[in-house]
């Protein structure tokens, strides 16, 4: 099944919209079975039952995050999706859970049977955590005033 750019458009916008509603199921609808998701740590998981429970508690306890979308592009014919967002959510970042965050980053997404066969995130390495800008680091964050 090869998706149109048109119908690509509203299924990408539908799903960002079951995210924003902390929808799991509504999210997992979109994804293929045999799934391969990394995301910006560089953790790899392989197929949808492996993905829905690894993401079951984030969406239990989600502290109303939110992605806003910036951009998307639609290689109809590669069936290839580049999406650009922002997060806006509590940080789980040490010495910073629980305060206001902002990340951004993209997903590219490879579309099988219609469904996201493959998805890899890439994040900034920089985020915002209330009016800080905050380096990501192994070793521990580095704050620098906006």
């Amino acid at each position: 099944m090869i998706l149109l750019r048109n119908e690509i458009l509203p299924m990408i916008k539908e799903w960002i919209n079951h995210w924003n509603g902390h929808n799991l199921n509504g999210v997992m609808e979109f994804i293929h079975e045999d799934v391969i998701f990394e995301d910006w740590t560089g953790d790899v998981v392989k197929g949808k039952n492996n993905l829905q429970r690894l993401w079951v508690l984030w969406f239990i306890n989600h502290g109303n995050f939110k992605f806003n979308t910036e951009d998307i592009f639609v290689d109809e014919k590669e069936q290839k999706i580049l999406l650009s967002w922002t997060l806006h959510w509590p940080s789980l970042e040490n010495g910073f859970k629980g305060r206001p965050e902002i990340r951004r980053g993209v997903d590219v997404l490879h579309l099988l049977e219609g469904k996201i066969y493959k998805k890899f995130t890439y994040s900034k390495t920089t985020i915002q955590i209330d009016k800080f800008q905050v380096l990501l680091s192994e070793q521990k964050s580095i704050i620098f005033a906006q």
